[in-house]
């Protein structure tokens, strides 16, 4: 149970980065709006990932 959380921890984190990646590249393109809306979902998959990551650990520790 808890390498399930991690895991999706992971992929949390995973999709944060990519959407950083192109909020970064829509603000490079002067794409403002594309940008912060990246920047907005790389927000809320770090929120997630976070969460995740919380709760993987207090699996791991109950053990």
């Amino acid at each position: 149970m808890p390498k399930e959380a991690h895991t999706k921890a992971a992929e949390h984190h995973e999709n944060a980065a990519k959407a950083h990646r192109s909020a970064a590249d829509a603000h490079s393109k002067n794409d403002h709006a594309k940008g912060k809306e990246h920047a907005t979902q790389a927000d809320t998959h770090s929120k997630s990932a976070r969460t995740q990551s919380d709760d993987a650990h207090k699996k791991s520790q109950s053990k």
